[in-house]
């Protein structure tokens, strides 16, 4: 039911019963949806950490995002620039993700690419499909089209603005604390 109705370019958004872990308030951009299984970025959670503590080779200060659970490891991007960066997998409209990294290299520290046209995180979200499909039936995530610019909203109110969007039943949550306990 739930997998024809995910693409490229979806956005999760994690509903309240996705708790204690770091899923929980998350807004994820769905980057790939294949029989296989469905790949994404958490979009707000910031690192709060530059993009050169973790690549010593890109000298910019650009703030990494922690994308997700999958491959701590390693360094990906989202961007709008498949003019500046090869081999770039488009997602929906504008927005692009990987590419080739010897033309981020040169795109960043040559400032050809603006901070508000790349975005990095470690880590990625990986589902199988019957995963995301269990997650969807149990009320886990409310999907909705992309319908904002992901470079400009990718700060820890995200969460709370889309629920505010979703209106509903989903304004109860807007205000509680992310612990219901501390209330």
């Amino acid at each position: 039911m739930y997998f024809k109705s995910i693409k490229k370019g979806t956005i999760l958004i994690a509903k309240p019963t996705l708790t204690n872990d770091i899923f929980q308030r998350s807004v994820v951009l769905i980057t790939d949806h294949i029989e296989s299984g469905s790949i994404g970025f958490i979009l707000n959670r910031s690192t709060n950490l530059p993009i050169n503590i973790f690549v010593s080779e890109l000298e910019a200060d650009t703030i990494v995002y922690e994308g997700g659970p999958v491959d701590k490891e390693n360094v990906y991007y989202i961007h709008k620039r498949p003019d500046l960066i090869k081999n770039s997998e488009k997602i929906i409209g504008d927005i692009y993700w990987s590419g080739a990294y010897e033309d981020v290299k040169k795109a960043v520290n040559s400032q050809l690419i603006k901070p508000d046209e790349i975005k990095f995180m470690i880590g990625y979200c990986g589902w199988s499909p019957k995963q995301i499909v269990n997650e969807l039936n149990n009320n886990s995530w409310e999907i909705i089209d992309l319908n904002f610019d992901i470079f400009e909203r990718w700060d820890s109110d995200l969460w709370k603005i889309l629920m505010k969007q979703l209106g509903g039943e989903n304004l109860l949550w807007v205000n509680t604390p992310a612990d219901p306990s501390m209330n």
